[in-house]
């Protein structure tokens, strides 16, 4: 029902329009609050690329994060993660993440950072916070905070967007009315535009996401999608669907669907009820991350990889590079 709102193919949107309205006031008035200087915001000693989206759901922003920091490490540079870390609860913060932390206390994102990167990742409600924890804990050249548009209470030095291609801006609403944390004007202000999947508007970078070798859970083997019989999928991320034709246009012959709320907790019990010893479970490298505990023989994950037009992508790559006051990065 809530995309069918947000999409503009339900008048029940208009119901929403006084929440929306209510909530564009608070966070405009937040927002210039922070621009006139009535609330500080704290600057990091080191340069902040934010990574960020403008509506709610998933647009592919945790695999921008994940190709931003391959990419500058290939250049040298020693790079840290900072996250608010949703859908996870830790008894102190700021959390530093290690490879026994659970998705449970980090939240799934941060996790699955961490799990490919290999970089230090801290999360914080207050991202200020992670930072400090970063810099305390690790040396690092670059700081980069996974979502956080929004997050005025810390300056940053270079803002990318990411967008659904296919779903845009729905309505163009405020929530809850519409999928709107700021409007599209918000665009105007920021350094790049990525969008994922789709047809791109001007000065946007076009972006889709590869992956065509599905992992499996308990033994790490590979195989091609197209080699996996008698498959169920399954997603729990801001917009499921995009998984699933992902996986059948990579010739996947699916035999169900099932979607689960964004950052859902899963329970062993919970995933041996969808597929049977002679199916095989197909999810997100996201789900994968807190299923690793219980993970059966059956269960396979698809990693995902950002592809973008080379001489774009590293023109973003070049001017974030330009940030840092060294031009000879730490070996």
């Amino acid at each position: 029902m809530i995309e069918r709102i947000w999409s503009g193919r339900s008048w029940l949107y208009i119901v929403l329009l006084p929440l929306s309205a209510l909530y564009g006031l608070i966070s405009g008035l937040r927002r210039l609050s922070y621009k006139l200087g009535l609330r500080r915001a704290w600057k990091a000693p080191l340069p902040v690329v934010v990574v960020g989206n403008l509506t709610a759901g998933g647009n592919g922003k945790t695999p921008v994060v994940i190709w931003l920091v391959e990419q500058l490490q290939q250049r040298g540079y020693q790079v840290g993660v900072v996250s608010r870390g949703y859908g996870g609860k830790s008894e102190h913060y700021p959390l530093w993440v290690t490879d026994e932390v659970t998705t449970a206390q980090a939240g799934d994102e941060p996790v699955l950072i961490r799990r490919r990167t290999g970089v230090p990742v801290a999360v914080a409600p207050k991202r200020a916070e992670a930072i400090q924890a970063l810099l305390v804990h690790a040396v690092v050249d670059i700081i980069i905070t996974d979502d956080g548009l929004q997050h005025y209470a810390l300056q940053r030095d270079y803002e990318i967007v990411v967008i659904d291609g296919v779903r845009r801006f729905g309505n163009g609403c405020w929530l809850p009315a519409g999928p709107m944390r700021e409007l599209a004007g918000r665009l105007n202000s920021v350094n790049a535009i990525i969008v994922n999947g789709g047809t791109p508007e001007a000065g946007e970078l076009p972006m889709t996401l590869k992956g065509n070798l599905a992992v499996n859970l308990l033994t790490g083997e590979t195989r091609k999608v197209t080699d996996i019989p008698n498959g169920i999928a399954m997603a729990g991320i801001g917009h499921p669907p995009r998984f699933f034709a992902t996986l059948q246009q990579l010739g996947a012959v699916l035999q169900k669907t099932h979607a689960f709320a964004d950052h859902h907790a899963y329970e062993k019990d919970q995933l041996l009820a969808l597929a049977n010893s002679t199916q095989n479970l197909l999810m997100t490298e996201k789900d994968a991350v807190k299923c690793f505990q219980f993970a059966q023989p059956n269960w396979w994950y698809l990693p995902v990889h950002v592809d973008l037009p080379a001489e774009k992508g590293q023109k973003v790559v070049d001017d974030i590079c330009a940030l840092l006051p060294e031009r000879n990065p730490r070996r």
